[in-house]
């Protein structure tokens, strides 16, 4: 079984799966279809990612796909810990433009479920962090859109001085909220 949370946005939700420990190690099914179902969370996903980060601050986002393309995503962390970020785009919502930040770990066992109408996005926490993450959709470039990490706007405290963030090319010009082409009405 596992254990599903609200945050304060609700639509973003923090999913524990149950773990089994021994003296051997553990075993936890971390995904299973059908108690996301009874849970309440009925979503095909139709791919896996895995990202390595190998330097702390590494800031990988803020990022999400319009329709056809857009992504639910289910993220956990396999290795290390990052802080992981869900921006409501959603424009009609009470929360647009708000945010949740969740700590994910491979110690914790939490897995953060963003839905579609979100730019999602984390920086690692700890050295050769590595990240897996479910997606509904597959990736599209022409679909493919940023959010800036640093809009003063979203006010997003990443842990780390702005000056200490590992970030691509690509990830530094993302527009603001206030410049950004509204995707999810």
């Amino acid at each position: 079984m596992l254990s599903v949370e609200e945050t304060a946005i609700p639509a973003v939700k923090i999913i524990t799966p149950k773990k089994h420990g021994d003296h051997r190690g553990f075993f936890s099914e971390v995904y299973k279809q059908s108690d996301m179902a009874a849970a309440g969370i009925d979503l095909v996903f139709v791919q896996d990612n895995h990202s390595l980060s190998a330097q702390v601050g590494t800031l990988r986002g803020l990022h999400f796909q319009s329709a056809p393309f857009a992504q639910d995503k289910l993220v956990r962390v396999a290795r290390g810990r990052i802080l992981d970020v869900a921006v409501d785009l959603r424009a009609s919502s009470p929360s647009y433009g708000r945010h949740v930040a969740v700590e994910l770990s491979a110690e914790n066992w939490r897995q953060l479920l963003v839905p579609i109408g979100f730019a999602h996005g984390f920086v690692t926490l700890e050295p050769d962090t590595e990240v897996l993450y479910k997606v509904t959709a597959p990736y599209g470039p022409a679909n493919d859109h940023g959010l800036a990490f640093d809009d003063p706007l979203l006010a997003i405290d990443w842990r780390l001085p702005h000056s200490e963030l590992v970030l691509s090319e690509k990830d530094r010009k993302h527009p603001r909220l206030t410049d950004l082409q509204r995707h999810f009405d």
